[in-house]
């Protein structure tokens, strides 16, 4: 058997990579290529569109830099030069544009890559001038960024475009980005090479197979929704009243962990943020409201652990790699499963281990079901159990640093339906102990 799995291996040698990229991965630590990466990039060295569907975590973002790369170091020997605007690689998030970016770099950085990034929260006319000096061969951006470019900016175009890739194409083919989508389609040679990267598959997939792709290999490394196998996932069951205060009781018990919590809205997160760091927990936010400085300059931090936690929406869900995110709480339970996957995601990456908890309450059954339907028909994430008392012990303290917070959002012109909201809240805290008391009373 150790005979059989030794000639299963593949290095990156043997799918076909030049030597300058093969050493390019040695550099980066990259022993050996992943599951989608030894499945994808034959096919994609053959000339072939593709689909790849891998779980988070599993080098998709390598499995599409490396065989462009191959493609553009072989155009430029047979040019005796390097074609600008050879490669746009599309991204959801700004965040992930730039990590794409920096992928593309550093694999490339012996072959005299240059790339450019085209995303919102910049100035567009500075981003002009970087396209007109630096002409890039490797543009990656956001869909509707790109879009206002293509419009905008005079001499601008990708008419000479050979490789287009959508990576998280799931979210991209949403309504969110299908204006701008369909202004870039329009504005590139259909004669190119298409490649669609994602965590999970819809049909908006297949619709944009239809739509652009010729005779797509599709390359499943995953099920359709998938958890990696290092991966602990549990839940905690309790009165909605009580989340903040089993927030607090598992970041504590978690001291030092690095971890990330998925929040539902933009000011939830600053909210969150606010009070853990009254309660002394290292917390940061980060949401689509933000500015792309502050985004960049939270998600640095968090990376270089001055905060071990981030306080995030769904904007930080989607292809980030933070190398040691140790726990991922689901602070809200998202309304649409894959999201969940995604999230979880953050975790347990590149064979390390990872936990994920989920804090439900009696209006988060529903969706919470069908994140287990989602994962398997039999599958049942198991109920972490909590001793309430102690979990009780800690309202006080949650509740007065929430009181502080909200002082503090109000001083500083915070908006006051958040404030109302968070009113309610308290009074549902204060409510259910008066009942528990009552209760113990009766007793």
């Amino acid at each position: 058997m150790a005979e059989d799995k030794q000639e299963t291996e593949k290095t990156f040698a043997d799918l076909g990579l030049c030597k300058k990229l093969v050493e390019a991965c040695e550099n980066l630590g990259w022993k050996k290529p992943t599951k989608i990466q030894e499945e994808a990039i034959p096919y994609a060295l053959q000339g072939k569109d593709l689909i790849g569907v891998a779980a988070t975590g599993s080098g998709k973002t390598g499995a599409f830099v490396l065989p462009t790369l191959e493609a553009l170091l072989k155009d430029s020997q047979e040019r005796k030069s390097v074609q600008p605007f050879f490669v746009c690689v599309l991204s959801p998030t700004r965040e992930l544009a730039i990590q794409i970016a920096e992928q593309f770099e550093a694999l490339g950085s012996d072959i005299g890559v240059r790339c450019v990034v085209l995303v919102g929260g910049e100035d567009m006319l500075q981003q002009s001038i970087v396209l007109a000096k630096k002409r890039p061969h490797v543009i990656v951006g956001t869909p509707g960024r790109l879009a206002d470019h293509l419009s905008n900016t005079k001499g601008f175009s990708l008419h000479a475009l050979k490789y287009l890739i959508l990576d998280e194409a799931d979210r991209l083919l949403s309504m969110d980005f299908e204006k701008s989508l369909d202004e870039i389609l329009k504005a590139i040679p259909r004669n190119r090479r298409t490649y669609l990267f994602s965590a999970t598959m819809t049909n908006k997939v297949k619709k944009l197979q239809r739509a652009c792709l010729r005779n797509p290999v599709k390359i499943e490394a995953a099920f359709k929704y998938s958890i990696v196998d290092t991966l602990e996932q549990g839940f905690y069951f309790m009165p909605a009243a009580l989340k903040d205060c089993y927030l607090v009781h598992v970041l504590s018990s978690k001291k030092g962990a690095t971890s990330m919590v998925f929040t539902r809205t933009c000011r939830e997160t600053d909210f969150l943020a606010l009070v853990l760091r009254k309660l002394g927990l290292g917390a940061i936010p980060i949401n689509g409201q933000m500015s792309q400085s502050n985004r960049l300059g939270a998600l640095n931090k968090f990376k270089a652990g001055e905060f071990n936690i981030l306080i995030c929406t769904d904007v930080a869900s989607r292809g980030l790699d933070i190398p040691s995110v140790d726990v991922v709480v689901n602070y809200n339970i998202p309304t649409n499963a894959k999201d969940y996957f995604h999230r979880v995601g953050r975790t347990a990456r590149a064979g390390r281990s990872g936990l994920a908890i989920s804090l439900v309450n009696q209006f988060d059954i529903g969706p919470f079901k069908q994140i287990e339907k989602h994962i398997g028909d039999d599958f049942k994430i198991p109920k972490y159990t909590a001793n309430e008392d102690e979990v009780l012990l800690l309202a006080e303290r949650v509740t007065e640093a929430k009181r502080i917070s909200r002082k503090s959002i109000k001083e500083g012109g915070g908006n006051k339906r958040t404030d109302r909201v968070d009113d309610e809240d308290e009074e549902d805290i204060e409510k259910y102990l008066g009942n528990k008391n009552k209760k113990l009373r009766r007793k």
